[in-house]
């Protein structure tokens, strides 16, 4: 412990801060401002996906229609929950509930990992079904249905669903094939880069919950975990804008 926050009775003041209010100003600051570079860094793909669909509408539309609306929506609502959870966390940590604190940042870490593996799941989906863009990506609709038996009515219906809109997008954009692949590269690099943010978002409310058990969040001092909720709140953001932009193209 330094002379200065000796001087000042709390371990928390760094020895270039006159007290606990301005260091807790400066780190937010610091969080906001790397936080805008982070939406800078974001904003760069979020505005070559708009221009790529304003040049390629037809390829976007229907690259979005083969993603899962379901699996979006599942994961914005745990996204969404996650937020109110770690927003509970900083409430608690404010007030001094130690165990509310580490419950809250239990259940936001648990809601975390239930969002990649439902992205995992999509993910996987994806390379099943061909649409990794390189040499073997493949757009043209196939009939799906069970191993060793025979398709059934429904399998059939979707079938002849997906080839006609196949075919009618083909005739808008003859270079369809080409196209569609640029919209499933943003879309891997968009979601891929947002997932390993939420990975680094576990890993940071997971040594937040292990200094948490310690007790070292009160009430006069818990400007990690509002930091981290900065953070977090910032993850969900970004999903809250991807999830229209890249999912419900095809609805409009």
């Amino acid at each position: 412990m330094s002379a200065h926050a000796e001087a000042h009775g709390n371990p928390h003041i760094a020895h270039h801060f006159a007290d606990v209010h301005q260091q807790q100003e400066a780190h937010t600051l610091g969080m906001w401002t790397f936080l805008a570079t982070e939406v800078m860094f974001f904003g760069g793909l979020f505005l070559a996906f708009i221009v790529y669909h304003i040049v390629y509408p037809e390829a976007f539309i229907y690259g979005s229609g083969k993603l899962s609306v379901l699996y979006g929506g599942i994961n914005t609502f745990f996204l969404i929950l996650s937020s109110l959870t770690m927003a509970l966390a900083v409430h608690a940590a404010q007030v001094g509930n130690q165990k509310g604190l580490r419950r809250f940042l239990i259940f936001t870490i648990a809601l975390a990992f239930a969002f990649l593996g439902v992205k995992t799941i999509e993910w996987g989906e994806k390379v099943q079904h061909h649409l990794i863009p390189g040499p073997h990506f493949d757009i043209t609709p196939t009939l799906h249905h069970a191993p060793g038996t025979e398709p059934t009515p429904k399998d059939l219906e979707h079938y002849k669903h997906d080839l006609e809109q196949f075919e009618h997008y083909k005739k808008l954009d003859p270079m369809l094939e080409r196209h569609t692949q640029i919209f499933y590269l943003l879309y891997f690099i968009m979601t891929g880069l947002h997932g390993i943010h939420v990975i680094i978002g576990i890993g940071i409310l997971f040594w937040i919950y292990l200094r948490a058990r310690r007790g070292e969040f009160h009430e006069q001092w818990n400007t990690p975990v509002e930091l981290t909720g900065l953070y977090w709140h910032f993850v969900d953001l970004v999903w809250i804008y991807l999830f229209p932009v890249i999912y419900l193209i095809h609805r409009h």
